[in-house]
């Protein structure tokens, strides 16, 4: 019971903070989790580094230009740690190259807020539940020059969220989603001191359909629908000594929640007294709440980029931006740290990162750590997140 009352009074005042300053909330946010611990280690950026397994979550046009044949990966990440045990999110990832042009993938990922105990009354029998969330997606990627690929993925999304009671079922609400994404590479360039490469992506992920328990127009949530771009560059400083840079920007194309201005309460009972007790507030809330959900989520994408009430000053403050770095050596051992900011009437999301990565044959290993920058914790704050990549089949040539 007080794991329960715990995490409920975190989301409250997560959701209560957030309400004051317009934050957008879209539903099933698990999907926005750094999922595997090379890209958390460099602070959630992954749309424009070199191809891994995980390219899947960040930019799968990437696996066009992987080295290895086949990878298949697995990573854990513990969530709100402080708080409870047994919240976590997993993911498998596999994808196959067909050939020097093209690949695809699939992956699994599942987000478990674990055994939680219900009771009406103290002396009640209690009931367990266990609420979950997953997604399965597959891709395929395609090389439209030696330089740039592009790739397309769909993803099967479920919330098992809803507790059943006396008066209404569980079931769980389902939907579907797109990304489009972009990937260039260059060739290795010869600089004065060293060789380079530049990286360049892009990635519009979980366009589709609200979400929804009850298939009610009016009871449903956005998807967090999501433009990533981001650039990197590689310092190739000798056969063994790599550094890569990278800066990654993304927006969510969710609309911005309308607070109305308040106005005075409605004199229902016609005294000339808007003061008596009992007399609603004429705010405009629920009217706005209603035009907001009523909004299709095809229109919202488009909405999002000019809809914030402040204007352009306050969407250029829905956009996070997050820095990184990679030292490799031998391509067998890595060190990385990296550095995320969200406005802090946004949400107030700031955290720094540390990760680290080893390869031994066939098996790589990456390990990451978080910690807040902001007076908002972090729910991965103090957190160690693992990976583990197998790679495996012919090796394709960078050239």
């Amino acid at each position: 019971m007080k794991k329960i009352l715990l995490l409920f009074i975190f989301l409250f005042v997560i959701s209560f903070t957030k309400a004051q300053d317009r934050v957008i909330n879209p539903g099933v946010p698990f999907l926005l989790v750094a999922a595997d611990a090379r890209a958390a280690g460099m602070a959630d950026v992954g749309v424009a580094t070199s191809a891994d397994a995980f390219s899947q979550q960040w930019n799968p046009a990437k696996y066009a230009f992987a080295t290895d044949q086949k990878g298949f990966s697995v990573s854990y990440t513990p969530y709100l740690t402080d708080l409870v045990n047994d919240i976590s999110l997993g993911q498998l990832t596999y994808y196959q190259k067909l050939n020097e042009r093209s690949a695809f993938a699939g992956s699994l990922r599942y987000f478990g807020l674990g055994e939680i105990e219900l009771r009406e009354n103290a002396n009640d029998e209690p009931r367990f539940v266990s609420p979950n969330e997953f997604a399965i997606d597959g891709s395929y990627s395609l090389k439209l020059s030696e330089k740039f690929s592009m790739a397309i993925a769909g993803r099967f999304i479920n919330s098992n969220l809803k507790v059943a009671s006396e008066n209404n079922d569980a079931s769980s609400a389902s939907t579907f989603a797109v990304d489009v994404a972009g990937f260039y590479q260059s060739e290795e360039i010869a600089y004065n001191e060293f060789n380079g490469r530049w990286r360049a992506g892009f990635n519009i992920q979980n366009l589709g359909p609200k979400i929804s328990y009850d298939n009610d127009d009016f009871n449903n949530n956005f998807l967090p629908a999501n433009l990533k771009i981001g650039t990197g560059f590689d310092f190739i400083l000798d056969d063994y000594n790599k550094v890569s840079l990278n800066v990654e920007f993304n927006k969510l194309l969710v609309p911005t929640p309308q607070i109305p201005v308040p106005k005075p309460a409605t004199d229902l009972n016609g005294d000339g007294d808007t003061l008596d007790p009992g007399e609603p507030a004429n705010d405009g809330t629920a009217k706005a709440n209603n035009d907001y959900r009523a909004i299709g989520w095809t229109s919202g994408v488009f909405k999002s980029f000019g809809d914030a009430p402040d204007g352009f000053s306050e969407e250029l403050k829905e956009v996070t931006y997050a820095v990184g770095a990679e030292y490799l050596y031998q391509d067998s051992f890595a060190m990385r740290l990296g550095y995320f900011h969200e406005s802090p009437v946004k949400g107030a999301k700031q955290f720094f990162s540390l990760g680290a990565g080893f390869k031994y044959n066939v098996v790589k290993v990456d390990v990451s750590y978080l910690f807040s920058a902001s007076k908002i914790k972090s729910p991965l704050e103090n957190t160690l997140r693992f990976s583990l990549t197998f790679n495996f089949g012919d090796k394709y040539e960078e050239y």
